[in-house]
């Protein structure tokens, strides 16, 4: 399934500086009925969000009209616990298309990556600045640039680079999945396959 093409993304961010966030909190269990990746955003941080009785819980950022945006910031070992893709898929359902923490769990940064969600790993100190500009100003904005790799804080002007598969890169600039990434080269395997003996 393809998704958005990724290329500089501007935007405030949405502050969650909790460490140790792991997949239940991000998606809880009971929300992984569903086979599609349509509806999660609904139920993203859903026992953080909401009382027993639905009503909002008026102390948690996603309730908080201050702060906006298509960045999530994280606290360190985001995405941790189980391996559920469904995280991911609430996370990008809720509209967030970027995550920036100083550390990701592994399956949870690739099942970003597979469905153009951009994980950006940045040091404590410069996650600890991002911290600071949002708190400071909610309508701070920050520049993510993965041609380039760089993540920028347009109020100071600071910035850092952050890394990625350039497989997983080329994928996301184009808003392709692996499926998408083979049909875009498809005539190259049947050239392959027809001029490699057997």
């Amino acid at each position: 399934m393809a998704y958005d093409k990724f290329n500089i993304l501007t935007s405030t961010a949405v502050p969650l500086p909790i460490e140790n966030v792991d997949t239940d909190q991000i998606i809880p269990a009971r929300f992984l009925k569903a086979t599609e990746r349509k509806g999660f955003g609904d139920n993203l941080f859903r026992d953080w969000r909401y009382h027993q009785d639905n009503t909002p819980k008026t102390d948690f950022v996603l309730n908080n009209p201050r702060y906006k945006g298509q960045i999530l910031v994280g606290g360190k070992n985001f995405g941790s616990g189980s391996s559920r893709e469904h995280a991911a898929w609430a996370v990008y359902d809720y509209g967030f298309r970027c995550v920036v923490s100083s550390f990701f769990a592994d399956i949870f940064r690739n099942n970003c990556l597979n469905i153009g969600v951009l994980p950006v790993q940045v040091s404590a100190d410069f996650l600890q600045k991002i911290f600071a500009a949002v708190e400071k100003d909610p309508k701070t904005e920050f520049v993510v640039d993965l041609p380039n790799q760089k993540v920028t804080i347009t109020t100071t002007g600071e910035s850092e680079s952050f890394d990625i598969n350039e497989y997983k890169k080329n994928n996301m600039t184009n808003g392709f999945d692996d499926i998408d990434y083979l049909l875009n080269i498809k005539n190259d395997i049947q050239d392959f396959a027809a001029n490699t003996p057997l």
